[in-house]
């Protein structure tokens, strides 16, 4: 599955050793300084209008050469065909850290690295951790941010929304019986079996998790506890396995039920075709990972570069090719740029999606700061 789906939203661990070269800070002579012509430092950079324009700004990336990518699973939203498209592009290597982390562990590492070659240029994270750290990203705006709503972007740029989904159940059919709702997996059948992607206190497919099942058992957008009962119901049961789910786990049938975002269990399908998804009705949580460029990041253009090819045709089709639905995609539908195919393959959805407001965001990590250990252990 991927980050442990970052930052109550998803994260990643950083690495306990790292090599004396990672240790050194970035070299004199890379784009962070100012150029001869007057243009602002690569790292105080808002726009690629900065640099002088895009060909200008893809010219100072590839003097640096490298961009460090941390908790981006391959098989997370399709990064693995990301990054080597990015690299086959711009002739710049990528460095993956910590590709099963969560989005807390982006944080820590941007606080641990700080100084050093090896620290992440940028960051994909959730909702409530990308909120609370706020200090740590530089601001920029992408070419294409007229094409991104306001309610999806900090205005001067330090983050936006990148790619989406809806939460689901992930299950083997062949295994058990059909799951139209949370309750259905209190019940016997599901002893040892179903699991989280991660911990809901750090990582956001995991508290994706947790506010689903809320909405599903009498709570809301402002009440995430009923989630946390139903979990502390599950485990009484014996049903909760406090494994992080991921594709091997799947794989080996350690977590053969599964709550994580639509886009990451429907990838399951095609390593076990009885591999049956569903968004239940009446609990249709929707969520955006954000993006965020690492205000001391040690190769500043390629983190912006990284960012404008993010957030282009290219970029967002390939997040869509994944079944992660991009920030972009009504105004890429309506200039008729969107990958049709691709569109039409999503996860059927009924019901009135709830996406998580900054405050009931906040208001749940809360909840579960204080409860999830006691509840679960």
């Amino acid at each position: 599955m991927k980050k442990v789906m970052r930052g109550v939203g998803a994260t990643v661990a950083m690495g306990a050793i790292v090599a004396l070269a990672a240790c050194a800070p970035p070299s004199d002579d890379d784009s962070s300084a100012s150029s001869s012509d007057g243009a602002v430092s690569a790292s105080a950079a808002t726009s690629a209008a900065d640099f002088g324009g895009l060909d200008a700004l893809v010219a100072a990336a590839k003097k640096e050469g490298t961009l460090n990518t941390i908790a981006l699973p391959d098989t997370w939203a399709n990064y693995g065909a990301i990054k080597a498209a990015f690299t086959k592009k711009y002739g710049i290597k990528i460095v993956s850290d910590q590709p099963d982390g969560a989005s807390q562990d982006e944080i820590n590492a941007v606080k641990t690295e700080k100084g050093r070659s090896s620290a992440p240029d940028v960051l994909d994270m959730g909702g409530a951790v990308t909120l609370a750290n706020t200090a740590q990203y530089a601001p920029y705006q992408v070419s294409t941010w007229a094409d991104i709503p306001d309610s999806q972007k900090d205005s001067t740029g330090l983050w936006v929304n990148d790619y989406g989904g809806y939460m689901s159940i992930g299950y083997d059919s062949k295994k058990f019986p059909a799951v139209t709702k949370t309750s259905d997996l209190l019940g016997a059948k599901f002893k040892n079996s179903v699991a989280l992607n991660g911990d809901p206190t750090q990582a956001g497919a995991a508290f994706g998790g947790v506010a689903m099942a809320s909405l599903a058992n009498g709570g809301s957008a402002d009440d995430i506890s009923k989630g946390v009962d139903f979990f502390k119901q599950l485990k009484a049961a014996g049903n909760f396995v406090p494994v992080q789910a991921s594709a091997a786990t799947i794989k080996s049938g350690e977590t053969p039920v599964v709550f994580d975002w639509d886009y990451l269990n429907a990838a399951e399908v095609s390593e076990n075709p009885n591999w049956k998804v569903v968004v239940p009705e009446g609990a249709v949580l929707g969520s955006y990972y954000n993006q965020a460029i690492n205000k001391d990041a040690p190769h500043p253009a390629a983190a912006r570069l990284w960012e404008e090819f993010l957030y282009s045709d290219e970029g967002q089709n390939l997040w869509l090719a994944g079944g992660a639905r991009p920030v972009r995609m009504d105004a890429m539908t309506k200039s008729s740029t969107i990958d049709a195919a691709a569109a039409a393959k999503l996860p059927a959805v009924s019901g009135t999606p709830v996406f998580l407001t900054t405050d009931q965001t906040a208001a749940a990590t809360k909840v579960l700061t204080a409860d999830w250990a006691k509840a679960i252990g």
